[in-house]
């Protein structure tokens, strides 16, 4: 186990390198420049280029990804073009709204997913298992704002909770309903497929065969080995949600890092960006270790192999 850490410390380390790498590549290309961003469009070309070479942009691609490399190295993610704040400050303002959301986000389509997956493997083949198959498809076919427009009627038309802002249980309540709606169509074909796998099995047979009841069979002997890809894919959440639900945020006003992310692209705020999308890779590379370190206790096959 402790080889194995360490091994994927080691890829987390060189994943996190290459996907700084990339980013700041690409946003290197963009037509967009961030010194006339700032400056205005009124600003005067030597007051733009003065701005350029305050904030180094004026330096070749090698020595800028070297200074900002040096920094992140030392646990500094630069200083916003725009807020004149540094990232890291930024960020860590902004998680506690992106956590409460993500863990909210997870737990709903969790159960969904689980819920209706069970109910579509055990019924197979019949009318309660395509309904769940066409309303799965349907979530994770439409778009995140769908969904969330769909939602409106609860806060706008019945005025059960509140359509915008941060604070209290009631606010989390449509923004975690749209995020898990639309993941549990991908946990309800996962948890099917793999019940459906597990209810074929010997063992299930045998347990049919002494009398256990249904019940009993599923809960205690199918569903506990067939949510294992259950947890590989809340690993990969975590990483989308930590930066990947910039829609959700807006829609609802969710003061989170996806709406951090997209005022930064507005402003073409490099530092921003490369900030936040390093957190959204560090959170998947995170959500996989766990997974992968829940995975033997979940299944002991594992853990011997």
């Amino acid at each position: 186990m402790a080889f194995m850490l360490l091994r994927r410390l080691a890829q987390a380390f060189l994943i996190l390198i290459g996907v700084a790498a990339i980013t700041f590549v690409l946003l290197y290309a963009l037509p967009a420049d961030p010194a006339r961003m700032i400056a205005g469009r009124s600003a005067t070309a030597q007051t733009v280029a003065s701005i350029r070479h305050e904030l180094g942009l004026d330096q070749p691609l090698l020595v800028q990804f070297w200074t900002y490399l040096s920094g992140l190295l030392r646990g500094d993610l630069g200083r916003s073009y725009a807020q004149k704040t540094e990232v890291w400050t930024l960020i860590v303002a902004r998680l506690p709204a992106t956590l409460t959301l993500m863990a909210a986000g997870i737990v709903v389509e969790v159960i969904l997913g689980i819920t209706f997956g069970t109910i579509a493997a055990v019924k197979r083949g019949g009318m309660i298992d395509r309904l769940v198959m066409m309303a799965s498809f349907v979530g994770v076919s439409a778009p995140q704002f769908v969904v969330a427009l769909l939602l409106y009627v609860f806060a706008v038309t019945l005025g059960w909770f509140p359509m915008s802002g941060y604070g209290s249980f009631a606010h989390v309540v449509l923004p975690a309903a749209t995020l898990g709606v639309l993941g549990a169509g991908w946990y309800a074909r996962m948890v099917r497929s793999a019940m459906i796998d597990v209810l074929n099995q010997d063992y299930v047979r045998t347990a049919r065969a002494k009398g256990l009841s249904s019940r009993r069979i599923i809960f205690r002997h199918a569903l506990p080995n067939a949510i294992l890809p259950i947890v590989a894919m809340i690993g990969i959440d975590i990483g989308q949600f930590m930066g990947g639900v910039v829609v959700v945020e807006a829609v609802y006003g969710w003061p989170g890092i996806g709406q951090l992310a997209w005022q930064a692209i507005q402003q073409v705020d490099i530092p921003i960006i490369m900030g936040v999308t390093l957190t959204s890779a560090l959170a998947i590379v995170t959500g996989n270790l766990i997974a992968d370190v829940i995975a033997p206790f979940i299944d002991p096959r594992i853990r011997t192999s």
